[in-house]
């Protein structure tokens, strides 16, 4: 009897146990998306890659004309003129990038703006600023007028506000990431998260449609392109670099 009772145990604990091909189970629907939201591990993330190299022609080029205007480069620093909004001296990265993150450091002068773009594409015919989405740069306590909240530095321009963002004065040091993975878009400003979103988005739509943008059906849609520098004020950008993910 003792012998007939426990081999039918043992036979189901047996079944019941995984073997140890059952370790990795498939992965679900939505594990790549979750990933994607998280960061992937840095054994999935390219090389990084410095944007600043002897010349601003090594990695740079106007986002409209053929000579670089506006911009110097000075130990290690890159220095806009201050051109204007819409003076066409902004630059942008000769290579393209689809998935990637971006580090930088840069200072603004007093009352001054600037922004950061990817995804530009290039069109004669429009600002760079119509062309992608950007970060935004200013001297957010000396700016001479009152901006919305979504016009704020490190704020995704006429889009998202900053939530918790602490820029440092003008003339001070300050530390930007934009990571972009399709459609995950994040904001860092001096090591703080400060803007998460992701284009397409019901909500993207809404706002799209409530501000700016809403007669720029082109805005925001392509899925790569280049890394843009706004000379709208004056500002120094340094430590250039990215990896794509």
């Amino acid at each position: 009897m003792i012998k007939r009772i426990v081999l039918p145990l043992a036979s189901l604990l047996l079944v019941g146990c995984p073997g140890p091909e059952s370790n990795h189970s498939p992965e679900s629907p939505d594990s790549s998306q979750t990933r994607a939201a998280a960061g992937a591990p840095e054994s999935e993330t390219g090389e990084w890659v410095s944007l600043m190299g002897n010349d601003i022609s090594d990695h740079w080029a106007m986002y409209n004309g053929d000579s670089i205007q506006g911009w110097t480069l000075q130990n290690g620093e890159l220095i806009s003129s201050g051109a204007g909004w819409d003076q066409n001296q902004d630059l942008i990265t000769q290579r393209e990038y689809s998935d990637f993150e971006l580090s930088l450091e840069w200072k603004i002068a007093p009352e001054n703006s600037s922004g950061i773009f990817f995804h530009v594409q290039r069109d004669s015919l429009k600002p760079i600023y119509e062309s992608a989405p950007e970060y935004q740069i200013l001297d957010d306590a000396g700016w001479p007028t009152k901006m919305k909240p979504n016009q704020y530095t490190a704020g995704s321009y006429a889009m998202y506000a900053p939530e918790g963002a602490s820029p440092h004065a003008p003339g001070s040091w300050n530390t930007t990431k934009i990571r972009v993975r399709y459609p995950l878009v994040e904001h860092w400003l001096n090591g703080k998260k400060v803007v998460s979103y992701e284009i397409g988005s019901p909500d993207w739509e809404a706002r799209k449609a409530a501000d700016k943008w809403a007669d720029v059906p082109e805005y925001g849609q392509a899925r790569s392109g280049h890394i843009g520098l706004q000379n709208a004020g004056k500002v120094v950008f340094r430590k250039i670099k990215v990896r794509e993910l």
